[in-house]
């Protein structure tokens, strides 16, 4: 809830266009899917909801809150430190201990939330203003460390995050089944977007290159 005023006020606090308020009434969309809905509840049992719930701040409310919000050509400069930040901090929350550490404690939780979904914003906004070469080349980047870390947790031979050891066997899966499941979905649909957009962006430079041409 707190992240979701947060971003009405910097969303209020500036002019918008049309466009503009519809990719922000889409993030607060998906942050109330994210933190009110049933899915939260879920995160409590399942690790692999967890995971749809993280994939669901960093890669659809963050690109939408940078388009409606963190439009800045000036970030463009900074693409590889940030991407290197959140690429960090992504790894980090999802290391056993860590992880751990923020479900037993709330401010270290809703400090795990912030850094998630606050990098992932900067680092889009910066996505959206640079070329799209480099653009496209951090978005595969990030589509092969998402991917990796999803390996990590399929081809992983036992549970690793104890805070679902005892949860998972009400939903008819024991804590390993639950952490593949949770790997295959950051493995691939958790790719899916950053896909999307470098296509996108691909498609857009292509356009430009045949109407300069013709």
């Amino acid at each position: 809830m707190a992240i979701m005023l947060l971003g009405m006020a910097l969303f209020i606090s500036r002019p918008a266009s049309h466009r503009e308020r519809m990719w922000f009434f889409g993030a607060m969309i998906v942050l109330v899917i994210s933190f009110i809905s049933p899915l939260c509840a879920l995160t409590v049992a399942l690790f692999s909801a967890r995971v749809v719930h993280h994939v669901l701040l960093v890669a659809v409310a963050a690109p939408l809150l940078a388009l409606a919000v963190l439009r800045s050509n000036a970030l463009a400069k900074l693409l590889a430190p940030l991407a290197v930040m959140h690429t960090v901090i992504f790894w980090l929350w999802h290391a056993p201990d860590a992880y751990a550490l923020a479900l037993s404690n709330t401010p270290i939780y809703w400090l795990m939330q912030i850094t998630l979904l606050g990098s992932a914003a900067l680092m889009w906004s910066a996505i959206f203003a640079a070329t799209p070469a480099r653009a496209i080349g951090t978005l595969l980047l990030l589509t092969v460390q998402m991917g990796l870390l999803g390996a990590l947790l399929v081809f992983a031979s036992h549970p690793l995050y104890a805070p679902h050891f005892a949860t998972t066997s009400a939903f008819g899966l024991d804590p390993l089944d639950d952490q593949q499941l949770a790997g295959l979905i950051m493995w691939v649909p958790a790719s899916l977007p950053y896909l999307a957009v470098g296509l996108a962006r691909l498609l857009a430079s292509l356009r430009a290159v045949q109407g300069h041409g013709a």
